[in-house]
């Protein structure tokens, strides 16, 4: 009886919808969701991914000294990787979402609906950080689909339920309640952000499923779970939905890449420390600490100091969570940004834009005549800078292929180039240029990860 007028009151307590109401008969309360799970579950589906991967067994199997003696021992091998996890249909037209670690670099995907049928799929747009892909099924129509809520509008203390296949033993669901909003300092698995905390249980297998409210509306979709044995703690992460309907969005427009707004811009979550120096009483909002000359905040008039309290008229805390409020404002639209400055509060309109190819990056291969053919270097801008997780005013020659010498001389992608046997580079041509007869002996110096690093090999 005492579980039963706890689930009545939190019902009751449940945000102001129009379809929220508490059971009105002894019949609703004996049914508990099994009305709302006959809804929602057919359209969360089972994925089977499976993908081809290269194992080596030895690792002088590349090199060409020690395959002497091998004989063609420890070669590559195929292996195939399978992986199973749970997704949501969001059209009738067969528009699936899941999580990249399930889907995204897959071969083979093949989709089983709760009445058995099966649909092979193909990724059509997928993003690593995000978590996230969109799968379009091969000859779907008049499919069973799952309403997107706006997450923003989900309260903590909500009724949820989660629907996936743990484990592998069949679709399940699992209840619970919403227990935290702008979970932006988890970074588990691939995905790295913002995102909704539930108790519902989730377990292996149960990613990419679908996280419900009470009307069967999808709020969130599973991602990841904080556990130190590998089953559920009551810890559970799910991607807010409004940012699915973005990816939905990119992917009807025919996006094979997630685009996110460029910030050109860094900044740090305010403590009490850095909001007392700064005469505050609260600690809110994010401090800029630095900005890009081509940023678009520096353009619509911000500055190092200047404290970011919201965007879009919704709190923003930390940098993750700024980014995720830009992404749902999407690329060419402008965002309504309220800026601190001085104790006064303005709301200050920036353009969410790509990260700029300016100046152009004149991506180069280096030809069979360098002491290292194949290797592709590129000028850092903008958009390099973003596409390699590159400190935000790197400048120089990026390399963005190490081709097939590259690693065996210790150079791998993202790394920049400084000199070549000490003359400085600047330019792509530079970089070719120096690594045209170089001599006998060369030494590369770079910066990899913020850290300088000397490579030193004889022809």
């Amino acid at each position: 009886m005492f579980r039963i007028l706890l689930a009545t009151l939190l019902l009751t307590t449940a945000p102001a919808l129009a379809e929220t109401r508490v059971p009105t008969s002894q019949t609703e309360i004996s049914l508990g969701f099994a009305p709302l799970v006959k809804r929602a579950a057919p359209a969360v589906v089972n994925i089977y991914a499976s993908r081809v991967v290269q194992t080596r067994s030895s690792p002088f199997a590349d090199d060409p000294f020690f395959q002497q003696f091998f004989q063609g021992m420890g070669q590559s091998r195929p292996r195939v990787q399978n992986s199973l996890g749970s997704g949501v249909i969001l059209s009738d037209d067969g528009y699936v979402v899941s999580n990249f670690h399930v889907v995204g670099e897959a071969t083979d995907i093949k989709v089983v609906m709760t009445d058995r049928r099966e649909f092979t799929a193909s990724v059509v747009l997928a993003d690593k950080e995000a978590d996230l892909a969109i799968l379009r099924l091969d000859g779907a129509s008049g499919l069973p689909h799952l309403t997107l809520r706006d997450s923003d509008k989900v309260d903590v203390g909500e009724l949820a339920l989660a629907i996936g296949n743990p484990f592998g033993v069949g679709q399940t669901v699992s209840s619970g309640i919403v227990s935290g909003l702008a979970r932006s300092g988890v970074a588990t698995g691939n995905a790295r952000g913002y995102f909704i905390q539930t108790d519902a249980p989730i377990n292996p297998g149960n990613s990419g499923g679908a996280l419900i409210d009470v009307n069967g509306d999808l709020i969130g979709i599973n991602t990841s779970i904080l556990s130190r044995s590998g089953g559920s703690n009551g810890i559970g992460f799910a991607i807010p939905s409004n940012l699915v309907a973005e990816f939905m969005e990119q992917a009807r427009a025919g996006q094979t890449d997630f685009e996110r707004p460029w910030a050109g811009m860094s900044g740090q979550p305010m403590d009490n420390d850095l909001a007392s120096s700064l005469g505050l009483g609260v600690p809110d909002g994010i401090v800029i600490s630095d900005l890009h000359e081509a940023s678009p905040f520096l353009k619509a008039g911000f500055k190092v100091g200047d404290v970011i309290t919201k965007v879009g008229g919704l709190p923003v805390n930390t940098p993750s969570e700024m980014l995720f409020r830009m992404t749902l404002t999407g690329i060419g639209q402008m965002a309504e940004v309220t800026r601190l400055r001085n104790g006064e509060e303005t709301d200050v309109a920036v353009p969410m834009i790509s990260p700029p190819n300016e100046p152009p990056a004149e991506e180069t291969v280096l030809g069979e005549n360098t002491v290292l053919p194949g290797l592709t270097v590129a000028r850092a801008n903008p958009a390099t800078i973003v596409e390699f997780g590159l400190p935000l005013h790197s400048e120089g020659v990026l390399i963005t292929d190490a081709g097939a010498l590259g690693p065996r001389a210790g150079l791998q992608a993202g790394d920049m180039i400084v000199a070549v046997n000490g003359t400085r580079i600047e330019t792509s041509g530079e970089a070719e240029a120096a690594l045209t007869n170089p001599g006998r002996r060369v030494q590369i110096d770079l910066i990899r990860g913020g850290r300088p690093i000397s490579l030193r090999f004889r022809l």
